[in-house]
């Protein structure tokens, strides 16, 4: 049996830059964070030849290819195991529609845990690599490529999508204070609103040449909060991501709804200073920072979203458990 564990994560500013359409117009970036919610995939073979793949939904199958689970399916094909295996995956929190990179993750751990099941392993890179060609060429998803990143990687990263299609990571060197700092000062809120976010990311692919100035604008808020982290966080920081809100609510027309403005608006009132939907918008998380002092206010104008604690993850996906023989 094998288990892997991957991060889901909180992209604070840039998210958009991430897109072949707009790297290889000009360079891209991103501050990404993992963090301590994960999801989980448990591999392990079969006594019989069969496939059977559980999540919310469970699959037997006799092929690869009859399996519904996309991602698992083209996982199975990538590492070339055809027959007799058993996959589960599982989630911290609510996975579908969330906005924390979940899909991206579930690929990274598949991968990591199939690699491990056929006595191969992979680096972080070669793990991302593959999600990437995976989702974006195989699958065809209207995404970008930061959330396999850090799914592979962890940490808080300053990630740049080169022209040339490389990809730097540059893992912040924070202290453990500084990074109990920061998460002290983040918050989270389910929001409770699921979505599908193809819709609303097809529709900023396709309009993304009517908007590269306003990425212009998000990707340069880049530098200017990886200082700001690394230079001691403060009020700057929450400034920066309400102006990176502020800009990609108009990238798309389903990003926000007039639910999350009176969430997001009360919140700011209470003594927030600034925050954004996680992920493509829509709904799943809003993130907010907020000093100590003002987070019980906070709090209570933003009910009745679920307050979720969290702190920062170092590590990417990993295997937890390989008991299988060899």
């Amino acid at each position: 049996m094998i288990v892997t564990r991957t991060p889901l994560r909180v992209s604070f500013v840039g998210g958009g830059t991430d897109f072949r359409e707009y790297y290889t117009r000009r360079s891209g970036s991103v501050i990404s964070a993992a963090i301590d919610k994960h999801v989980y995939v448990m591999v392990k073979k079969r006594f019989d030849d069969a496939i059977r793949v559980a999540y919310s939904k469970t699959e037997l199958s006799e092929s690869v290819d009859d399996i519904e689970h996309e991602l698992a399916r083209e996982c199975l094909r990538r590492v070339g195991v055809e027959r007799g295996v058993e996959i589960a995956t599982f989630a911290d929190i609510p996975s579908e529609g969330c906005g924390l990179g979940s899909s991206s993750a579930i690929t990274i751990g598949l991968l990591n845990a199939l690699y491990a099941y056929a006595g191969a392993q992979k680096t972080p890179r070669e793990l991302a690599e593959e999600a990437c060609h995976i989702e974006i060429e195989v699958l065809r998803k209207p995404i970008g490529k930061q959330d396999q990143y850090i799914a592979a990687y962890g940490g808080v990263q300053h990630i740049e999508f080169r022209q040339d299609d490389t990809v730097e990571m540059t893992r912040l060197p924070l202290t453990e204070r500084s990074l109990s700092r920061l998460s002290e000062r983040l918050m989270l809120f389910y929001t409770g609103i699921t979505r599908k976010s193809a819709e609303i990311l097809t529709e900023q692919k396709q309009k993304m040449s009517e908007h590269y100035a306003m990425l212009d604008q998000m990707n340069d808020l880049v530098p200017r909060l990886r200082d700001c982290i690394l230079n001691g966080v403060g009020p700057e920081f929450g400034k920066l991501l309400d102006w990176n809100w502020r800009l990609k609510k108009q990238l798309a027309s389903k990003i926000s709804n007039p639910d999350i403005d009176r969430y997001y608006g009360r919140t700011l009132e209470a003594g927030a200073v600034g925050g954004k939907i996680c992920g493509a918008g829509g709904g799943g998380f809003l993130l907010l920072y907020c000093s100590a002092e003002k987070q019980d206010a906070v709090k209570a104008a933003a009910k009745p979203l679920r307050h979720v604690p969290f702190t920062f993850e170092k590590s990417g996906s990993m295997v937890l458990l390989d008991c299988q023989e060899r």
